[in-house]
C-alpha cells in the first residue's frame, strides 16, 4: 500500500524496513506514532506551525489519502501543497528526482531575500 508502483518494493528496500521494525525501540516508536496519529485529531496540533511549510503528497497515497493533504494546506497557514502524480505514501522513495525538484524551488524561495518597498 506504500507505493503506487508495486515495483519500488524492492527486496533492499523491504529488508531495510523489516530492519528498522524489528528493532524493538524503533518499532515501538513506530506503533506509538501511529496509534497517536490515529487516536488524535492532528488539526489543532498542525495549525501552530507558523513557519513556511512545503507539503509534498503522493497524489495516490491509499494510507493517508490527499483529501489530508489539503486539510492541512488549509490548516497550515504559509503552508503549500504540492501533489506528485501515479506516487503513492512515500514520494521521497518512489519519486525522489520529482520530491527534490519541488523541495529544491521551495527552498530556494525561502532563502530570496525579502522584497524591499
Amino acid at each position: 500500500m506504500t507505493f503506487f508502483d508495486p515495483a519500488m518494493a524492492t527486496k533492499e528496500l523491504v529488508d531495510e524496513l523489516y530492519e528498522t521494525v524489528n528493532v524493538r525501540i524503533k518499532a515501538v516508536k513506530i506503533i506509538a506514532l501511529a496509534k497517536s496519529a490515529i487516536r488524535n485529531n492532528l488539526g489543532e496540533e498542525v495549525s501552530q506551525i507558523k513557519q513556511p511549510t512545503l507539503l509534498i503528497w503522493g497524489r495516490n497515497d491509499a494510507i493517508t489519502p490527499p483529501f489530508v493533504g489539503e486539510e492541512f494546506r488549509k490548516l497550515i497557514p504559509n503552508s503549500e501543497l504540492h501533489y506528485i502524480d501515479k506516487c503513492g505514501h512515500a514520494p521521497m522513495m518512489e519519486r525522489p528526482e520529482e520530491f527534490n525538484t519541488i523541495l529544491l524551488k521551495f527552498l530556494r524561495k525561502l532563502n530570496e531575500p525579502a522584497a524591499v518597498a
